[in-house]
C-alpha cells in the first residue's frame, strides 16, 4: 500500500493561511502564525510568498503560465478553442481544491486588502487574453477595441460561473454552466471575426417606409447580383 504523498510546503502554507484567516481574522494572523501552523519556519514562508496576501492566491503565476502556453499553442484557425480551453483551465484550478476556494471566497468578501489583490489577479488574466486576441485579430479594423471587448467577455463569463458555484458552496459541477456561458462568448467571437474576401459580408440597406416588400426584395437581389464572384 502506497503512502499518501505529502503536499508541497507552498500548498501547506496556503492552506494554513486560509484556515487561520478564517478562524482568527486576517489582521490578527501573522506570518509567524502561518508558518507555525504549516510546520515551517518564517524564512521558509518568505521563500515561497512575499506577504501573507500572496499566500491566499497561490500558484497564480503557474496557472497564468499554463494559460499562456495553451494560447500560444494555437493558430488563427484554433484561436477560439484555445481561449475556451484556457478558461476551463482557470475554473478547474478553483474546483480542484474546493474547500480552500470556498474559504478564500468568504475571506475576500470580508477583507478589502484581499479584494484588491483579487482584482489585480483578474486584471492579469484579462490582459493575457487581450494580448492573445489582439495578435489573432492582427491588422483588422478596431482590433484593439475588439480584443478588449472579447477579453472582457471571456473573463466575465468565467467569473459569473465561478461566483455562482462559490455562492452555492461548491455543491455541483460547474463545467456545464461554464460551457453554456462560453457559448455566448463564442457567438460574440464568431460575430466579430474578420470575414474572408467575398464571404459572410453584411449588407446594410435603407428604404423609405412606404416602399413595398416586393421593391425591397428586388433592390436587395439586384445588389447581391452585382457582388464579385
Amino acid at each position: 500500500m502506497n503512502a499518501m504523498a505529502t503536499p508541497p510546503i507552498s500548498h501547506r502554507l496556503a492552506e494554513a493561511a486560509v484556515a487561520l484567516f478564517d478562524e482568527n481574522g486576517y489582521d490578527e494572523t501573522t506570518v509567524d502564525d502561518i508558518a507555525a501552523r504549516a510546520g515551517a519556519s518564517r524564512s521558509t514562508f518568505f521563500r515561497h510568498y512575499r506577504s501573507k496576501e500572496d499566500a491566499i492566491f497561490p500558484d497564480h503565476d503557474t496557472l497564468l503560465a499554463a494559460v499562456d502556453a495553451r494560447l500560444r499553442a494555437s493558430t488563427a484557425d484554433t484561436a477560439i478553442v484555445a481561449v475556451t480551453d484556457a478558461v476551463r483551465l482557470v475554473l478547474a484550478h478553483y474546483v480542484q481544491d474546493a474547500e480552500v476556494s470556498l474559504r478564500r471566497y468568504r475571506l475576500v468578501g470580508r477583507v478589502p486588502a484581499l479584494r484588491d489583490r483579487e482584482i489585480a489577479s483578474v486584471a492579469r488574466y484579462q490582459r493575457l487574453f487581450r494580448e492573445f486576441i489582439g495578435t489573432w485579430l492582427a491588422d483588422s479594423p478596431d482590433a484593439g477595441l475588439r480584443a478588449e471587448l472579447m477579453a472582457a467577455s471571456v473573463v466575465a463569463a468565467h467569473n459569473q460561473v465561478l461566483r455562482g458555484w462559490l455562492r452555492a458552496g461548491g455543491t455541483y459541477d460547474p463545467s456545464g454552466p461554464l460551457d453554456h456561458a462560453l457559448g455566448y462568448v463564442i457567438a460574440t467571437f464568431r460575430h466579430l471575426e474578420r470575414p474572408q474576401d467575398g464571404e459572410n459580408q453584411v449588407v446594410v440597406a435603407t428604404f423609405d417606409r412606404s416602399a413595398s416588400p416586393q421593391a425591397v426584395m428586388e433592390a436587395i437581389q439586384a445588389h447581391l447580383q452585382q457582388r464579385p464572384v
